[in-house]
């Protein structure tokens, strides 16, 4: 004897109220559509876990080049520090510009002081940094903003205050542009 589906009915027990169908109807999954809802949450699931992938490599490529960008910094400052051309020289890209306005004491006016990457090494290889005492030797490093291949550093020397605007360069970080300014020293009574 060969069943239908249809066929088979339920049984009311006497003492409860009937309130569910007699009837049932079973129904087979529609193999295409299976297989695209399976696609579709294994795609689901790839692009998720592809994403949560991308954003621990962002998060450890940042780290890597908050380091390297400190790492640039420390380049410069201990470089001039210890008189150490190549380290100063590995820090800077070649058309570096760095930059101070200063106040002319006699007229008031202001002045615009320039020097490019090759005085700056040549300077550093002179041994301008070494006339600061050793436990005078500030370089207080902050990184203050940085976007994709660009970043702000802020350098608080022994005398000086260095503001760094540093590029991705050919992977290496380089320092492009230097502001910088002079402490005031403090008025002795004498």
């Amino acid at each position: 004897m060969i069943f239908q589906i249809s066929d088979f009915q339920t049984r009311s027990l006497p003492a409860l109220p009937r309130s569910y169908p007699r009837h049932f109807a079973f129904y087979v999954a529609h193999p295409i559509r299976s297989i695209q809802r399976f696609s579709i949450s294994v795609v689901s699931i790839s692009i998720v876990s592809l994403f949560l992938g991308a954003l621990a490599f962002a998060q450890t490529s940042a780290s890597d080049d908050n380091e390297s960008i400190k790492k640039t910094a420390l380049d410069y400052i201990e470089g001039w520090y210890a008189g150490d051309a190549a380290r100063m020289e590995r820090a800077l890209h070649p058309e570096l510009a760095k930059r101070m306005i200063s106040t002319d004491p006699k007229t008031g006016r202001s002045q615009f002081n320039h020097m490019g990457a090759l005085a700056l090494v040549q300077r550093t290889r002179d041994g301008g940094g070494k006339k600061t005492p050793q436990d005078r030797q500030l370089k207080e490093i902050t990184i203050l903003d940085r976007y994709n291949n660009a970043a702000i550093v802020k350098i608080v020397a022994s005398d000086w205050i260095d503001y760094l605007e540093i590029g991705k360069f050919n992977g290496d970080w380089k320092i492009i542009n230097v502001l910088w300014e002079l402490k005031h020293k403090p008025q002795s009574n004498e």
